[in-house]
């Protein structure tokens, strides 16, 4: 991404500290600093040293849980990833999704993005979960019945009173895979379970 932006003349970021990078799998081994910047699309991205939060192999992860866990999504957030799971923040009451790498790089560059507001898919739960239905089993129905483009550039609000009786976990996973059914976002609104995760990070 450096390499695009110095042939446009961009030397800066808009602001550094709403970038978060995090060393993921890079090529099947084991990251360091330099080699995973050269990783990102074979080229070398903005130096670890400019960005505030750059997680190495002290921290690495995947970007979907790490970045929850280190208190750095909040309900109201827009946030833009380079992977189309991203939409799992929305369990944070976050609007989150995936885009190309032409497109994080203008958010990188310029600090902000376009976007087509979506249409909303107003998803309800009704009563309590059987023991061992998860969050998981929930959004794999809600695939089965919308199919794999039934949502295609829409966002799943997931709502309804079962919601109350969902762990972060269920609600990260409903989320997660809000993409599998085309959906440009998955969205739970923010409640006492949301405020309790938040508080411990």
């Amino acid at each position: 991404k450096k390499r695009m932006m110095i042939k446009t003349g961009v030397i800066n970021m808009k602001n550094n500290d709403f970038i978060e990078l995090v060393c993921g799998i890079c090529g099947g081994k084991m990251c360091v600093k330099d080699e995973f910047l050269k990783c990102l699309n074979g080229c070398i991205c903005v130096s670890a040293d400019y960005l505030k939060n750059f997680f190495d192999e002290k921290d690495m992860g995947i970007e979907h849980a790490l970045l929850p866990e280190k208190g750095l999504v909040v309900p109201g957030d827009v946030i833009i990833g380079a992977d189309s799971h991203t939409c799992t923040h929305g369990a944070l009451g976050a609007f989150s999704t995936g885009m190309g790498s032409t497109d994080i790089s203008f958010g990188m560059i310029t600090g902000g993005n376009w976007f087509k507001v979506p249409e909303s898919i107003k998803v309800v739960f009704k009563g309590k979960p059987s023991q061992y239905v998860t969050g998981k089993d929930l959004i794999l129905e809600i695939i089965r019945i919308l199919g794999v483009d039934g949502a295609l550039y829409k966002a799943l609000e997931f709502t309804g009173d079962t919601i109350k009786y969902l762990s972060m976990d269920d609600r990260f996973s409903l989320c997660n895979m809000a993409i599998e059914a085309g959906a440009k976002n998955g969205i739970v609104a923010y409640d006492e379970i949301t405020k309790e995760f938040l508080d411990t990070v």
